[in-house]
Order: C-alpha cells, then structure tokens, then sequence
C-alpha cells in the first residue's frame, strides 16, 4: 500500500513520540530521569534494534522521504531546544566567588578534554569524517567528552531532593560556566575549520560582529520590551512570537556564516532578560512543547543515523569505543571530585560533584549531531558518543546514591514527647533567648504541655 508523504511523517511522529515517552515513563519508574529512556526509544527505532530485528518494519516507517521530514523537525527541535539552554543559563546569578565554580569547571572539562584528545590522536583513522580533517575530529571527540548536561542534572537533582545542597549548587554553576565555555570553543572551532564553505576569516569577524550587536544592541532592547511586556495584559500574545522569531532568526545568521544553527539560537537566548515572570511562564509553555514532541524527534533522528553494527566484531572498534567511555567517565569523576575538594567541599559533596558532572544528556547528543552534520565524525564516532551519552547519563543517579549511603549522618536524638513547637504572635514580649524568628511574623518557642 502506497502511503501519502504526509501520512507517513504522522504516523512515524505518532510512533516516535509514544515509544519514547512509553520508555521514558518506564526509566522514572526504574529511578532514571525521563530522558534517559525517550533517547532509548529513539536509538531503538532505528538500526540499533528495530531495523536489526525486524527491518520491513524500520523501512516501511522510516523511508527515505519520511527521514528528510523528521530530520527538519529535528532541527527545529533543536533550535527551540538551545534557545530554552541559552534562557536558562545564567551564571550572573552564582552567588559568592566565582573562583570556586572556575576550579571546577576547569578541572572537570580540562582533564576529560585533555584525555579525549589523547584517545582521538590514537583512534582518529577509525573516528574521522568525510571532511577528512584530523586536527578538527581530535579537538571535536576532546569537546564532546568535556560536555556535560545542565538540564538533566537539574532534573536529577530536582528528582532527588539536592537541588539546594552545596554539591548541587556548585554543579549547577560549574556547568553553566562550562556549557557557556563549551559552546564558545565549539564555535571557535568550526569558525575556524572552513568546513561550511565561508572562508575562516569571514566566519570569525561575523561572529565577533554578530556577538557586537548581541551585546549592546539586541539584549537592550529585550530587556525593554520584556518590561514592557510584563506591565501589559496582553504582552504574552506579541513576546511570544518575538522570542520565537528571533531565535530562528539568529539559527538562520549563525547559519550562513559558516557556524551551526544552534549556536546563534543558544547566543539569542542568553540575551533574554532573567527574573522575568512572563519570560518565566513563557519558557516553561516552549518547554512542554519541545520535550514532548520535538526532542523525541530528534533522538529518532540519531537512532536511524547510527548502528549496532559500526562496531561490529571489530576489536578496534570495541577497543575504541572502551577508551572514549573510560576516559569520560573517569575524567569527569576525577575532575569534578578533585574541583570539589579544591573548592573546600567535603569528600563525599566531592564524590557528588565529581558524578553530576559526569551527566551528559542531550547536550552531548546535540554536540554529536553538529560533528556528523559538518562530516567531522563517522558513523562510527556518531555511534560511540552517543552510546557515551547513554551510558553516563544513566550513571549518574547510581553515583548519587552511592554517595549518600556512604555518607555517616548524625545521629539526632528523640524528642520528648511532651516538648511541641508551637507558634507564638510576635509580641513585645521576650520569651527567653531561645526564641528564633520564624515565618510570617511569628517567633517559635518549645513549651511543656501537660500529658
């Protein structure tokens, strides 16, 4: 039966979008954040799991002209996806030194950046694109391993109740500092590199102008109309589209000069005014949409793209994807921990730096995706770092647990029975130095009620 290009775009969205939340689902029942499962959906449905076991189906559902949609709703996906990254990013608002999260972040992106550059010099012939440039794959596979994932260790957090702990404070910091520093070297990178056909010198001095305007121009004139906005009932209807408009816009400049579509929407959101109620209700509207349907697609998109054969029986192969793991993991655990340490944490908030940083999530699968996209990677080297965002993402959880049962809490004595708090009216009266001041005007006492 010959199927309308239509109707088969929706009916492989419909299927990618129940998978992926199905086992999504199934992973937050399992301890997992969401998102670990929606990415297994995805790389299931295509040559990893389906295509293997059952491959009239992954062609029936997935034929060539079905691909080419979901790729573009993918990059639409992404789009919106880093514009969201690049609001949430605010590393003005660290509080304290920001010596401390720096000690971090150059420990926890350096030594792991440092031992994937050492991995590519040895394992490049098996890695390296159709670009054929070696220098580019050796510093892409070090970036892609330094990647670390804010929204889904704060999503971890979250889950886990540490969000307000100081290991999570200073993770959260650390990767908004090196998600930020990641994303400039990335651009450095492919600024630099020719690949997109505009010449290097032509992409660098956009870029410095793009930034320019950036900065003096186009946050200014947010922050005005986001004020404004805010004073006006109606300011959603017309913030919304701006917002929207203007991401796309900056995906379509960073495009055209030589760089990825997603830095000019990440650099556009990090323009957006903070501590904004509306631009506040206004993410978390773009972000349902997004993680509901958008990102699902593009998980799917990187499942069709890799396969369980590119590492096949080769032992170079296995032997190279073993490295690329072991060098994430441990550089980042050693790194995170030993900035821990340095920043004046306990052993165990170290342990628990050292494991957040150590999450990669969708960042590292976008960053995956941009080295296929400008032929830096291979399948192959598509395939291993998105198996090691997989993996270390799904890590991550177990670590923090690991932690807090080898954490010795105090033992907190029992309480007479008879001794209750009870809230007393903030009167003129002093009721012993053993008062504090509580919520809402009150002051709290501990009393001897009769049994």
């Amino acid at each position: 039966m010959t199927i309308n290009p239509l109707t088969g775009f929706l009916l492989a969205a419909a299927t990618i979008v129940l998978v992926c939340h199905t086992l999504g689902a199934v992973a937050a029942r399992c301890g997992q954040p969401r998102v670990i499962g929606e990415i297994l959906g995805g790389l299931l449905l295509g040559p990893l799991a389906l295509g293997l076991l059952w491959p009239a189906a992954e062609t029936a559902l997935f034929p060539a002209s079905v691909q080419g949609s979901l790729d573009l709703a993918a990059q639409l996906g992404l789009v919106v996806f880093m514009f969201l990254i690049g609001c949430e990013l605010r590393t003005n608002e660290l509080g304290g030194s920001r010596r401390v999260p720096s000690v971090v972040v150059l420990a926890a992106m350096g030594i792991p950046f440092v031992g994937g550059v050492a991995v590519g010099v040895l394992g490049v012939p098996l890695i390296i694109g159709d670009a054929g440039n070696r220098t580019m794959t050796i510093l892409f596979l070090g970036l892609a391993i330094a990647v670390t994932a804010l929204p889904v260790m704060a999503k971890i957090l979250v889950d886990m109740g540490q969000e307000r702990s100081r290991a999570g404070v200073l993770a959260l910091a650390a990767s908004a500092c090196g998600d930020g520093l990641m994303w400039v070297a990335l651009t450095v990178l492919l600024g630099t590199s020719g690949l997109h056909g505009s010449s290097p010198t032509f992409t660098i001095v956009a870029s410095l102008v793009l930034l320019a305007v950036t900065v003096l121009v186009v946050r200014p004139l947010l922050g005005r109309l986001v004020r404004r906005a805010d004073r006006t009932s109606r300011g959603e209807n017309w913030l919304v589209p701006a917002l929207i408009g203007g991401a796309l816009a900056y995906a379509v400049v960073t495009q055209t000069i030589g760089l990825h579509l997603v830095i000019g929407a990440f650099l556009f959101g990090t323009a957006v005014p903070r501590r904004s109620p509306l631009v506040e209700r206004i993410s978390e509207q773009m972000q349902g949409f997004t993680h509901i349907l958008l990102l699902p697609l593009f998980f799917a998109g990187i499942g069709l793209k890799i396969s369980g054969t590119a590492l096949g029986s080769s032992a170079a192969a296995w032997l190279m994807f073993g490295a690329v793991l072991a060098v994430a993991t441990i550089g980042k655990l050693v790194g995170g921990a030993g900035g821990g340490r340095l920043a004046g944490l306990p052993g165990p908030d170290a342990w628990r730096v050292g494991a957040l940083m150590n999450c990669r999530g969708v960042t590292e699968l976008v960053v995956a995706a941009i080295g296929w996209q400008y032929h830096l990677i291979n399948r192959l080297g598509l395939t291993i770092i998105t198996l090691v965002a997989l993996i270390t993402t799904a890590a991550t959880a177990p670590l923090l647990r690991l932690a807090d049962r080898r954490t010795v809490r105090p033992t907190v004595p029992a309480r007479d029975p008879r001794e209750l708090p009870v809230s007393l009216p903030d009167s003129g009266d002093r009721v012993g130095a053993g008062v504090g001041a509580g919520v809402g005007g009150t002051r709290r006492a501990v009393v001897d009620l009769p049994v």
